[in-house]
């Protein structure tokens, strides 16, 4: 059992009610959690489904669990990304080139923020488009060491990888509940009803 799923694992409610300080005393110096436990509890608080996978194969089992639970099988999926297109040519989804015809879309992101449990990505994964018109289901597949402290390590991430040409249209998704569970803290942000698949790559 890989030291993720352990700290995953292990996550309780009481975990979570230490994290709030405002129940903490005055003097008390707060919580330093390991950064992947942080970025879990703050990405289910944000209302996202977080499937944790070792392997590849898992990664594909999950995937087709997520298709059967929502009965998404006759309905399309979209990728941006040919390569993750290519990647899961083999798992019986029904692909369309057509963005406007897609009920589900399957994307990569830059990084998994801790802090605040979101989602960075930008025209890599999702070229210009706005959030708005991307399809509300969004199943996001990432690794375990894209998972980083704060937007501004990730920011700087981009900016390595991309010394030649700095990508565009750089945001964060994170609030991942349907339009009736919204609060409103989440009002006029574009909510989406979002799958991590998480890889172990560590």
């Amino acid at each position: 059992m890989s030291l993720f799923r352990k700290i995953f694992g292990s996550i309780s409610d009481k975990k979570e009610e230490e994290l709030k300080s405002s129940e903490r005393g005055k003097y008390m110096p707060e919580i330093k959690l390991p950064i992947d436990e942080k970025f879990t509890i703050n990405f289910k608080a944000n209302g996202g489904k977080f499937l944790y996978c070792e392997d590849l194969d898992e990664i594909f089992e999950s995937l087709e669990n997520i298709v059967q639970e929502n009965k998404w099988e006759d309905k399309k999926t979209f990728f941006f990304d040919k390569n993750l297109k290519s990647r899961f040519k083999e798992t019986g989804l029904i692909v369309t080139d057509k963005l406007s015809d897609s009920t589900i879309f399957i994307t990569t992101c830059e990084n998994l923020i801790a802090n605040d449990g979101s989602l960075l990505i930008c025209s890599n994964q999702i070229a210009e488009k706005k959030l708005t018109e991307l399809p509300a289901n969004f199943i996001v597949f990432a690794t375990t060491s894209q998972i980083v402290e704060n937007i501004g390590e990730g920011l700087r991430g981009i900016k390595n990888k991309n010394k030649q040409k700095i990508p565009t249209n750089i945001t964060t998704i994170k609030h991942f509940k349907s339009s009736d569970e919204k609060d409103f803290l989440s009002y006029g942000s574009s909510s989406k009803n979002l799958y991590l698949l998480l890889l172990e790559d560590l």
